[in-house]
């Protein structure tokens, strides 16, 4: 066979090897699963997913035999015909010889398949799938071999080969890229929210500290152990809510909570029937109370801040939100008001959250881990509390305060300023 046609074959097979080791590492998995059709093509890449360790392997024990011999037939070349009558020194031929087969196979055999194959990894490892298994089936020997050797090597020197992730069927990293891809492909906002929104919150549901998504303290609905019955059945009728929270003293020492159906009992001592409530820190993260609550067989717990007061309360449902967005039902406060006055002024109940108020009018109040609410960004803007009718200016937004209380901002007039 002629050298020259031996150098391209080990060119192309190089090139392959690279491009599909760079589309195996850049599919997206999840796709592939929820796509697949059940042909032989999909057996064959169902094989490689669940043995990716011994897939790259394969690739590099490929790649590398290839190399090898584009090594041997470059030096031949150059060395016997191009440079031949031009370089006498030894040294000087070598260095040329490496210098020039370097630059050829780093183009055509890594910057350019890689960069090819990378633009629909998807696509080519369907295209390629036959090829690809009569490649693995033929190098899987001397890949496993290697792989053998590296393990015997790494114990020796006391490392341990972490085999889990590799186990795994899908990472956290596979379900991420497959929300954003389709987060890039999404036709039209109402598609994005029922194809991929519930996804998103679902993957970042283990970043949220409970703290997120409390009912704060001043909104908690709460009785004295000294309550009469007749005051404990009015503030469930006031409340409309199915659980009230029970203190000794004062709310910083709670000793249980009170379900609505006991009502219906005409208990003679109510407080028989107080129920013990999980006490959890506010920094607690969300999927570990979901855990807590499911274990404990609770739907609601009192959260305390660093010095062992209370900061408030959250239910199952709360947490429930935080995947699947607003549930409506009698805990809701449905008096928040959320109102567009004209093109840039609008009304806010000061309680609202500034996630929510971007999303609704396609704002970009700041958010901050220091703050969720519209009346915590005003605190933590004006660093004091404002008085009536006055004016708190954060970038480009101008809020009024048009209704406050001793304690609390309730409703602000914002303006989007030009």
């Amino acid at each position: 066979m002629n050298i020259y046609i031996s150098l391209i074959i080990t060119m192309v097979f190089s090139a392959f090897f690279s491009g599909v080791e760079i589309a195996f590492v850049s599919v997206d998995k999840l796709r592939f699963e929820m796509e697949r059709k059940g042909g032989i093509t999909s057996r064959i890449l169902s094989i490689f997913f669940k043995n990716p360790n011994e897939f790259i392997s394969t690739m590099l024990v490929g790649n590398n035999i290839a190399l090898v011999i584009y090594g041997i037939l470059m030096a031949q070349i150059i060395g016997d015909n191009l440079l031949a009558g031009f370089i006498d020194n030894h040294f000087l031929m070598v260095l040329a010889q490496t210098v020039i087969s370097t630059l050829i196979i780093l183009v055509t055999g890594e910057f350019l398949p890689k960069t090819i194959f990378k633009i629909n990894p998807n696509l080519v490892l369907n295209v390629f799938a036959i090829p690809l298994i009569v490649c693995y089936v033929v190098l899987y020997p001397i890949s496993k071999l290697a792989s053998g050797l590296s393990c015997i090597f790494l114990r020796l020197f006391g490392m341990k080969v972490n085999k889990d992730a590799s186990d795994r069927a899908f990472g956290k990293v596979d379900l991420d890229y497959f929300v954003q891809s389709s987060i890039d492909n999404a036709e039209n906002e109402e598609e994005l929210d029922t194809e991929v929104k519930i996804f998103q919150n679902a993957l970042d549901f283990s970043n949220i500290k409970i703290r997120d998504c409390i009912v704060p303290r001043t909104e908690v609905v709460a009785v004295d152990l000294t309550t009469s019955l007749d005051e404990l059945k009015s503030r469930f009728i006031e409340s409309g809510i199915s659980k009230i929270i029970v203190y000794d003293g004062n709310i910083d020492n709670v000793v249980g909570y009170i379900h609505s159906s006991e009502m219906f009992r005409a208990p003679k001592n109510w407080h028989e029937n107080v129920k013990q409530v999980p006490i959890v820190p506010e920094t607690m993260s969300a999927h570990k109370l979901m855990k807590l609550f499911m274990q404990q067989k609770k739907t609601i717990a009192v959260v305390v801040d660093e010095f062992g007061g209370t900061s408030g309360i959250v239910s199952l449902e709360d947490l429930v939100e935080e995947i699947f967005g607003d549930i409506e039902d009698e805990h809701d406060n449905t008096s928040y008001i959320s109102k567009q006055i004209d093109e840039r002024e609008y009304v806010l109940s000061a309680r609202l959250e500034i996630e929510k108020v971007n999303e609704t009018f396609g704002l970009d109040l700041p958010e901050s881990d220091d703050y969720l609410t519209v009346g915590g960004l005003i605190l933590n803007q004006y660093q004091s509390f404002p008085k009536l009718h006055e004016v708190v200016r954060v970038g480009r937004y101008q809020f009024k305060i048009i209704k406050v209380t001793a304690t609390k901002i309730e409703l602000v007039r914002l303006k989007v300023l030009e």
